[in-house]
């Protein structure tokens, strides 16, 4: 296998499938000498090529050629060029100043709609941001999605730190997670899916707040996450980073890139190695022992210029063992057993081809496979189990002169089997929905835009879910927009979904054939504002409010036995509040400022209605200050009200902050330092994480971090 993957490179790195007569053109920003991408090449008015993320075309063509060249958010050009080039082109575009409109194009709405603009509630962490975060937190995400306003990071195991994300005071389970517009990370496989995504592989991470069933399914009720992968430039790309933290974590990672005439390539590979880490002395780990390795080639083929083929492969090893100090440190006897060990194996292949039929008409077809493996040993346990998830879309896109029409069909599903292990009541199962789709989507005098949307699934186990949802977006003037929404969506029961706490696996019933599925209505309201001053400073708000209703909500109950049972709730559970966040840029400072206020209500309960774990108040700051191509610096800060534990006590409220710096000795070494939790808040500072004896621990539900204040430093090297 290494034979292989070591021949699979050296082809990358040694191919040349281009000819000395290819030219190449490179767009930037006239004023920030930025890269524009999805910039489009005519030749009378049929396009011959676009711009890739570093401003590049590459063009076979010779003789004087008159080009026609337009991008979103950018005036027109016409330009007369002899071909072939000797060296690049460099054609400097000037921006529209249209006030709302920021250039910025999000892969989830399909429709190529600039983020200000788009029906739905999006926030875009870009690929600026990747490459801090991957210099910063380079083994995950969910550092970087946390800090967003309106999401929360909800560890549900103080031993093995498995997360999830939720959106708006719901549940995790309610939180749809994509790669590449691919469902990876459901049920059984979602375990520990977003703790070992890394950043350095990532062109930019898409969230969106709220329903978003025509698209995506039923399972974005809450919101959708959509890790948007890197694709090939011209230019050869290549990332190495090495770092370090004091709380003995060690990351290596990697990423290489290079577009020719006919193929091009993306390689990530990174490892992790995690010592076992007791922060606070209770003889338990707060950082579990863990290495993991992580593997993500991608081929792309570019038979003509309006077709694009890609190929995926997606590995993940990790093993992941925490619990007793001296267990872990095989000093194990009488007193000291109790240990936590998950191993994981993940294998997901990806096909994807993206081909424009004519002008103003595309195709997508893509498709994934992925086979999750998880073994969980404990003192008293064995399981191991294995899912299968498949998901399979063809749909057309035809953009109107004022418009954009979307229609397609999908089947998507898995399969739940365990392996040789210790019993368990859960019994294996299967899942396949076929669903179809269409949006529309229609701008009526460049002010309004109307959306309209309706999916239909059919599951084979539960039957038919009709999903209508409508959106609106009204410019009233150059600096305000306002934008309101409505979509229903539906979650299928499913006993492995995320909790809020993680149960033993042995401990899960399985779901009684009279559980139904849940149903959701979800509504937004919106304000825009933007400012711009002379293209020096920019100021932006956007203030959201937010209802979402979940019918016969699936509860997870512990009998008198002490296993987990599901059953649904008479009554419904409501979410609602407002979200607010605003940016400002002035010169080389900007600063982010987000506060999420949220009621979370369990109605099906008679009085103490709240949904545990949920802090009425979040607020989130960033403020950051670059001096361009010498050093970047970064403070950020994170405050959490209170919450309510399941017994009904409150916790304290607690701040977060941390803070980054780098210096680039030029343009190919960097070095970077970063401190988290610098005021060293851990919730063993207010209680104990356990009660039960040090052979039996009974863990507490988690509501503020448990490894305290962190430092790393991180080498980064760039080709």
């Amino acid at each position: 296998m290494k034979k292989i993957i070591a021949i699979f490179i050296s082809f990358l790195f040694i191919y040349k499938g281009y000819s000395q007569e290819n030219s190449f053109l490179k767009f930037i920003d006239q004023k920030s000498n930025a890269a524009v991408d999805a910039a489009s090449v005519s030749i009378e008015n049929k396009t011959i090529a676009k711009t890739d993320e570093k401003g590049l075309v590459q063009l076979s063509i010779q003789g004087k050629v008159v080009l026609n060249i337009s991008a979103v958010g950018y005036e027109t050009k016409t330009i007369q060029i002899e071909f072939p080039l000797k060296e690049v082109y460099e054609i400097q575009m000037v921006s529209k100043d249209e006030g709302m409109e920021e250039v910025i194009i999000i892969a989830s709405t399909r429709t190529n709609q600039e983020i200000e603009n788009s029906t739905l509630k999006v926030e875009v962490l870009d690929s600026e941001e990747m490459q801090e975060e991957s210099s910063v937190k380079p083994a995950s995400v969910l550092g970087i999605i946390g800090d967003a306003s309106g999401v929360q990071i909800q560890q549900s195991n103080a031993i093995s730190v498995n997360s999830n994300v939720r959106i708006q005071g719901l549940d995790g389970k309610y939180t749809q997670i994509l790669r590449d517009g691919l469902p990876l990370f459901e049920g059984y496989s979602g375990g520990f899916g977003m703790l070992s995504i890394p950043p350095l592989d990532l062109k930019q991470i898409e969230l969106i707040k709220g329903s978003a069933s025509t698209l995506y399914g039923g399972g974005a009720i809450g919101g959708l996450i959509n890790l948007i992968s890197k694709k090939p430039s011209v230019d050869q790309e290549g990332v190495i980073t090495l770092n370090q933290t004091n709380l003995k974590e060690t990351n290596v990672n990697s990423y290489f890139s290079k577009k020719y005439k006919k193929i091009g390539y993306t390689i990530y590979a990174g490892y992790t190695k995690q010592n076992a880490v007791d922060v606070n002395g209770d003889e338990f780990s707060d950082l579990p022992e863990n290495k993991s390795f992580s593997f993500h080639p991608r081929l792309f083929f570019y038979p003509n210029k309006s077709t694009i083929i890609t190929l995926g492969y997606n590995a993940v090893r990790e093993d992941r063992n925490g619990g007793d100090m001296k267990v872990l440190s095989n000093q194990q006897d009488n007193f000291h057993q109790y240990f936590e060990k998950n191993t994981i194996s993940r294998n997901a292949g990806e096909f994807l081809i993206e081909r424009e039929i004519k002008k103003g008409l595309n195709f997508n077809l893509k498709s994934s496979l992925s086979s999750f493996d998880r073994a969980i040993t404990t003192p008293y346990h064995y399981f191991k189990a294995n899912q299968l998830d498949y998901f399979s879309e063809a749909s057309v896109v035809k953009y109107y002169k004022a418009g954009t029409w979307i229609t397609g069909m999908n089947f998507s599903g898995n399969q739940f089997k365990k392996l040789p292990g210790d019993a368990v009541y859960l019994l294996d199962l299967k899942n396949n929905t076929l669903g179809g789709f269409t949006q529309f989507s229609h701008t009526i005098k460049y002010k309004t835009t109307v959306e309209v949307g309706l999916r239909n699934d059919n599951h084979n186990r539960y039957g038919n879910f009709l999903l209508p949802r409508i959106a609106l977006f009204y410019k009233a003037t150059s600096n305000f927009g306002l934008r309101a929404g409505y979509g229903a969506g539906y979650k299928i029961p499913d006993a492995l979904a995320p909790q809020i706490t993680d149960y033993a696996i042995q401990n899960i019933l399985p779901i009684n054939a009279t559980v139904q599925p849940e149903r959701s209505s979800g509504y937004n309201f919106e304000i825009n504002y933007k400012k711009k001053w002379n293209n020096e400073a920019t100021f932006f708000i956007n203030h959201a409010f937010f209802l979402t209703q979940i019918n016969k909500p699936i509860i997870g109950n512990v009998n008198t036995d002490g296993n987990l049972f599901f059953a649904n709730a008479t009554k419904c559970i409501i979410t609602k509040g407002f979200d607010t966040y605003i940016k400002l840029k002035l010169e080389d400072w900007e600063l982010y400022a987000g506060c999420t206020y949220t009621i979370a209500e369990r109605k099906y309960l008679s009085d103490s209605q709240f949904i545990p774990l949920t802090p009425k108040f979040r607020m989130a700051y960033m403020l950051t200050k670059e001096w361009e191509g010498k050093a970047r610096f970064c403070v950020e800060a994170s405050y959490n009200g209170k919450q309510y534990r399941e017994d009904y006590t409150q916790t304290p409220d607690y701040l977060f902050i941390a803070s980054m710096i780098e210096y680039k000795f030029n343009k190919h070494i960097a070095l970077i330092l970063n401190c988290e939790n610098i005021l060293d808040y851990r919730q063993s500072r207010v209680e104990s994480l356990y009660t039960g004896t040090i052979t039996n621990p009974t863990f507490k539900s988690l509501w503020a971090p448990t490894d305290g204040r962190c430092f790393n430093a991180c080498l980064k090297f760039t080709l």
